[in-house]
């Protein structure tokens, strides 16, 4: 008797430890998306930090199901509310940005390494040189520019004569094809898409029609703003 209460007792808490996790996954996924969409080689340093404290804070209820739930959301609300508030304050105000984030710093100019500027940013060369390689840039010789962001990734500028050349430097006249955007994912129409090539549903629904296919039957629809499209049917 006392093995199966044991056991009803250990399967309510899983249960409750389950449903606390799927509220705060949920949550978190909320307070990500108001804090805007940003990769993490992208953020900002109060970003980061922010986004790491949300982390370990949301996992203390999920582990401990005697605390309550309250006490990890409230914090993260917290969080959040104060990163909108940062956020807001560095768009008004230059000064408070360059405090929180720092300046771009020139690491490289006309092709000469500024050993001064590295050292004050503990960056060495072969992280340079990596960062470099990965704009295919493989020699500091070729850069007019480089500078480090405030997000620590890297702007190169390469000399005149080593860039590539684009079609106005030959004065050619490149036909604009407009962006080509995905309409229909395995059967879905994708609204937002159809917006983005300024592109009717009726207009998709009479290209279906006339190609006499449904759009259940689609794995891949791309089209732009031409009317340029390409199906892919479901195999």
């Amino acid at each position: 008797m006392a093995y199966l209460c044991a056991n009803i007792i250990s399967g309510d808490k899983m249960l409750i430890s389950v449903i606390r996790t799927l509220i705060v996954y949920v949550f978190i996924i909320i307070a990500v998306r108001l804090m805007g969409k940003r990769q993490i080689s992208d953020m900002q340093p109060s970003e980061l930090v922010i986004t790491l404290v949300i982390s370990d804070i949301a996992a203390i209820p999920m582990q401990n199901t005697s605390q309550p739930l309250l006490s990890g959301i409230i914090p993260v609300l917290m969080l959040v509310a104060l990163e909108i508030l940062t956020s807001i304050l560095m768009m008004k105000s230059g000064k408070f940005r360059k405090i929180l984030c720092g300046s771009p710093v020139v690491v490289i100019e006309d092709g000469k390494l500024l050993q001064n500027q590295m050292k004050r940013l503990r960056l060495t060369i072969e992280d340079l040189c990596i960062q470099l390689r990965q704009q295919d840039v493989f020699s500091i010789e070729d850069v007019q520019y480089c500078i480090v962001e405030t997000n620590g990734t890297v702007s190169v500028l390469e000399k005149p004569q080593k860039r590539k050349p684009c079609a106005d430097d030959f004065n050619i006249k490149i036909p604009d094809n407009k962006i080509e955007t995905v309409v229909i994912s395995d059967g879905n129409i994708l609204d937002n898409s159809l917006k983005l090539c300024r592109k009717s549903k009726k207009y998709l629904m009479d290209i279906l029609r006339h190609e006499k296919v449904n759009e259940k039957d689609v794995f891949l629809m791309t089209l732009d703003a031409n009317g340029k499209y390409n199906l892919i049917m479901k195999e």
